[in-house]
């Protein structure tokens, strides 16, 4: 879809009982188009407009042929129905959590099936040892961000510092149809108050830096593993910090990032602090900070393994 901003005023939610209809058609389908297997990701645009983005082999992170082009395929509402015309003619109808596509003189060609994908390491419980930074009853190790039920809100810093370290968070982004770009579900966890994971609703797009996943002006992730908004999501990253003698650095910090399971940044070395970041410098410890850009982004299940 076009990455352009859209206005602070766009329409969020980070309530899944308050969504509109658009809500159910977008998502992850998978089938068969001709011979072909195909995973096709359905972003909701809103007032009736939808983007598919066509995968050959799958979806990402589960068979997609990366070496084959995208295509992305404009949609909207027609009587109830969400119509694809992609570019050799086939047509997609999508309705009740199914695509049957169409040749251009009307022949059944394939059809999809919606999938509800989960990461693997949603609900995993902290290991023995591990510091628990939020399970949902206090917030009392955090400086700002409040609770929302049981949930973290963004905008919060934590009181404990870490050097090398393992963290697993979980994440969900606000559902923003009106809202392109920057401007949807933005936030991000700064590692040591420094290096930023990105987090935004990039579900479909291409997987940048400032993308979901990416390392903020530092790293393009591998794959993009973003999952529609409303979708609990993981990150578990492995941290090692920067190394100092005599108050001179020696090395640099290295990362490495799983998004949904799936290894998108592998000990990627970081030369800085990324931009927004509480530290300017790397010397110590730091805290985990989760980003306030306006956007109700929702946290739950953050606990750190110290190294």
């Amino acid at each position: 879809m076009p990455e352009i901003f859209a206005k602070d005023a766009s329409p969020a939610t980070s309530d899944p009982n308050k969504v509109d209809a658009d809500y159910a058609r977008q998502g992850e389908y998978v089938g068969e188009s001709g011979d072909k297997k195909l995973g096709l990701q359905v972003i909701a645009l809103g007032d009736g407009k939808f983007e598919a983005v066509a995968s050959k082999g799958g979806l990402p992170g589960a068979g997609w042929d990366k070496e084959k082009p995208r295509e992305r395929i404009q949609g909207e509402l027609v009587d109830g129905k969400v119509k694809f015309v992609a570019s050799k003619g086939h047509v997609g109808w999508l309705a009740d959590g199914k695509i049957a596509v169409k040749t251009p003189d009307g022949q059944d060609a394939g059809s999809l099936k919606r999938v509800i994908r989960k990461s693997p390491t949603l609900g995993e419980k902290a290991p023995e040892g591990a510091v628990v930074v939020f399970d949902g009853t206090s917030i009392d190790g955090w400086k700002g961000g409040k609770m929302e039920g049981k949930l973290l809100t963004q905008g919060a810093l934590s009181k404990e510092t870490f050097g090398d370290h393992s963290i697993h968070i979980e994440f969900r982004l606000p559902y923003m149809p009106t809202a392109r770009g920057q401007a949807r579900g933005n936030s991000g966890l700064y590692v040591q108050g420094r290096y930023e994971v990105q987090m935004l609703d990039s579900f479909g797009l291409t997987g940048k830096d400032n993308e979901c996943g990416g390392l903020y002006k530092a790293s393009v992730p591998s794959e993009n593993m973003c999952y529609p908004p409303l979708t609990w999501q993981t990150y578990d990253i492995d941290f090692v910090a920067a190394k100092f003698e005599a108050g001179k650095k020696i090395k640099n910090a290295n990362i490495t990032v799983k998004h949904n399971g799936v290894k998108i940044h592998d000990k990627v070395e970081l030369s800085g602090p990324t931009p927004g970041g509480k530290l300017k410098n790397e010397e110590g410890p730091g805290p985990i900070f989760l980003q306030n850009h306006g956007n109700p982004v929702r946290y739950r299940n953050i606990w750190v393994v110290k190294k």
